[in-house]
């Protein structure tokens, strides 16, 4: 039933959130120029408790490799954790913004 492409194709979304230094060190920035070189699309923006929000679209193996990114040590600032859950795309974003 429409599922041709087997898994590996299916879009998926990324609703994350990241804890630690992360504002006020370009990890907006940095976040959605590598969403952006992975062909996602989706958003960033600080939140008010000091953390940063991202969701983020795309076929799973390049999402789920956003998500690698986002917890190792090649993002800006020092990331003490990221919170993150899997669901089903739904296709609501153009491109990829930092907000």
């Amino acid at each position: 039933m429409g599922r041709h492409e087997g898994a590996a194709q299916e879009a998926v979304r990324l609703d994350a959130r990241v804890f630690g230094m992360v504002q006020g060190v370009g990890f907006r920035y940095w976040t959605m120029g590598k969403a952006e070189e992975l062909g996602l699309s989706g958003e960033v923006k600080n939140l008010d408790d000091g953390s940063v929000s991202v969701v983020a679209e795309g076929p799973d193996p390049k999402v789920r490799e956003l998500l690698d990114w986002l917890n190792s040590d090649k993002t800006p600032g020092r990331v003490e954790r990221v919170d993150g859950s899997m669901s089903q795309a739904e296709g609501s974003f153009r491109g990829f913004r930092a907000r």
